[in-house]
């Protein structure tokens, strides 16, 4: 599981038709979503945990924290 993480946060940080700014909105939009299902007391997809982690990666890897 790590070294999909790791191949995925390479290719979307290496990507250059994904903007800052569309790393910044989705991983917004995913904590969003995280936030409302925990307010919920709702069980978290790992699938969302799991993207929250790449793109916070690959947007870390572009030089933006």
């Amino acid at each position: 599981m790590k070294t999909d993480i790791k191949v995925e946060v390479e290719r979307l940080a290496a990507d250059p038709r994904i903007t800052d700014y569309d790393f910044w909105r989705s991983l917004k939009n995913v904590n969003n979503e995280i936030f409302h299902i925990a307010n919920n007391n709702e069980p978290i997809p790992f699938d969302m945990i799991r993207w929250r982690a790449i793109l916070t990666q690959a947007r870390m890897r572009r030089g933006h924290a």
